[in-house]
């Protein structure tokens, strides 16, 4: 049975409402399908083999104790998925990584309570060490005794499981193939030296420090076809490891980064606006009606709604959006944008943006012009990163800066800053060789004298650009309205679609706008020197397009 394709037809039905981000992900996986120079292929057989385990012999230990467990559609997919897809090569499985993130009370627990026992009793490893994760033991046994009600449910209608498979004081063994099941927190003594199969975090928010993810997701290394599953609902503490990975998610989802092991299926509202309309609470409630009450959930929504001190947790819990999200700049769906360009015979007026960095930025210059042929504006950027600096913040960011190196999109520099007579070069090139004639480069002025200096010597008019919501707001909104409407070609360049994802903005008492990072740990270089184009296309707009 292919659940994934029956899910597909009832989105396009209109049966089932979901997000975005599912739709997008599903849409990637099935291009991924039918390409047949495609690295892996999806085998819905394989994926339905865990399916047919957890309905036939796993049974409820909540509510109707002893009954079958009947997954719903959605939890379905997510399993047929993460075991189904398979290397044409090896035929191990492709994704080593879930990360499903649904609104409370979507049945996280008994599905990675389920997901658990599968591993454990017949994925057919050979000592396999499966632990659920957490940085409290208590949080940790959640999941693990769920295991251990289900399979104490599980001998009394399948009496062979009573001698297959033991519960000891800490763990669950299976001797028939010395594998084991076992919690494990923060501060654990046996954190080092493990040889995952698989690993569960429930509740990934929760995990304070990232060193526990990290060392739990090194310990799959050994194995051929490991899994760690995240099923979580979002959190209320910004900047940790949730943040980290839910943006590493999103942007696997937008094709930013290029990661074929990692499955994002994110179930959230797609705007915050979307709690008060109850046709939109099943994108990220898809258990709603079923696992989780509708009756419940209006409860919520009400108490929100008759006290707003309510509302920051509703939005988060049940809604899985972030209490301060409506400061994001960009959605996703505003970013993306599929059409390209040649960089063959322009020969064009255009402007310029840069954005300079100290040591750990990515430096980025930013080229911004029209032609004749559209009303397109057309943008090329180019980064550039010390090489030393690039490697680590790749090893502790998880941003794929090398690849983005092999494609042509970063410049690796030598040296513990960027050299920014490379920048200069960088546009001396589009100038000689692409015969772009500027207009004006906009740039920060902080730290850039020299740089200014060398580029007025080089023929290239310099336009200041002061960094504060004064000057950059009409700019930026203009921009964001240009993005919405596709009028913006940037080469679908990978760099710029994550710094715009990462910039939110900060608003002074008069509405007016100015970008700031995230997070501290991403990076908006691009976004700002795009701004900072964008602030000197304006001033000279009327002119520029009566040139072209």
């Amino acid at each position: 049975m292919n659940y994934v394709e029956e899910y597909r037809n009832k989105i396009t039905e209109g049966t089932i409402i979901v997000p975005k981000k599912i739709k997008r992900m599903l849409d990637i996986l099935e291009k991924q399908e039918h390409d047949e120079n495609f690295p892996y292929y999806f085998d819905p057989d394989v994926g339905e083999l865990p399916i047919l385990f957890i309905e036939y012999y796993c049974k409820t230990a909540v509510g109707k104790l002893g009954g079958d467990l009947k997954l719903e559609l959605f939890q379905k997919v997510a399993i047929q998925l993460t075991f189904g897809w398979l290397n044409k090569e090896t035929k191990f499985r492709r994704f080593r990584q879930l990360f499903l993130m649904v609104a409370r009370k979507n049945g996280k627990t008994t599905l990675l309570a389920a997901i658990a026992l599968y591993m454990l009793i017949a994925d057919g490893e050979g000592s396999a060490e499966i632990f659920s994760v957490a940085t409290k033991k208590d949080q940790a046994k959640l999941a693990f005794n769920a295991s251990c009600k289900m399979l104490t449910m599980m001998k009394k209608k399948f009496p062979e499981f009573r001698k297959l498979v033991k519960k000891r004081k800490t763990d669950l063994y299976v001797e028939s193939t010395f594998s084991s099941f076992m919690p494990l927190s923060s501060d654990s003594d046996t954190l080092d030296g493990l040889n995952s199969h698989l690993v569960i975090i429930d509740e990934l928010h929760a995990i304070k420090k990232r060193a526990l993810y990290e060392v739990m997701y090194e310990s799959l290394a050994a194995r051929d076809q490991p899994l760690l599953v995240m099923i979580t609902t979002n959190g209320t503490q910004r900047e940790n490891i949730f943040d980290q990975i839910y943006d590493y998610a999103s942007n696997v989802v937008a094709e930013t980064f290029e990661d074929y092991e990692f499955l994002a299926l994110i179930y959230e509202l797609d705007d915050i606006s979307e709690w008060k309309i109850p046709e939109c609470w099943m994108k990220a409630n898809p258990g709603l009606g079923t696992i989780k009450k509708l009756s419940y959930l209006k409860s919520k929504v009400r108490s929100a709604m008759n006290d707003p001190n309510n509302l920051p947790g509703v939005l988060v819990k049940e809604f899985d959006m972030k209490a301060n999200s409506s400061d994001s700049w960009l959605s996703m769906e505003t970013v993306m944008c599929d059409k390209t360009f040649s960089l063959e015979n322009l020969d064009c007026y255009a402007f310029g943006g840069v954005d300079l960095s100290a040591t750990t930025d990515l430096t980025c210059a930013t080229v911004l012009f029209k032609t004749s042929e559209n009303s397109d504006i057309h943008v090329i950027q180019q980064y550039f990163i010390p090489k030393d600096v690039a490697e680590l913040n790749e090893e502790r960011d998880r941003v794929p800066y090398r690849i983005w190196h092999d494609k042509g999109w970063v410049t690796f520099t030598e040296g513990s800053r960027v050299n920014f007579s490379e920048i200069t070069d960088w546009f001396k090139k589009m100038r000689d060789e692409y015969n772009f004639t500027f207009y004006s480069i906009g740039y920060d002025p902080w730290c850039a004298t020299y740089f200014v200096e060398e580029m007025t010597r080089e023929g290239f008019p310099m336009s200041k650009v002061i960094q504060g919501p004064i000057t950059m707001s009409q700019p930026m909104k203009d921009l964001k309205a240009d993005l919405m409407d596709k009028k913006i070609n940037y080469n679908q360049n990978p760099v710029l679609k994550w710094c715009l994802l990462n910039t939110k903005i900060e608003e002074d008492k008069n509405d007016n706008i100015r970008p700031v990072k995230k997070a501290k740990i991403q990076r908006i270089d691009g976004a700002v020197s795009l701004i900072n184009a964008y602030v000197v296309y304006t001033r000279d707009m009327n002119n520029y397009n009566a040139s072209i």
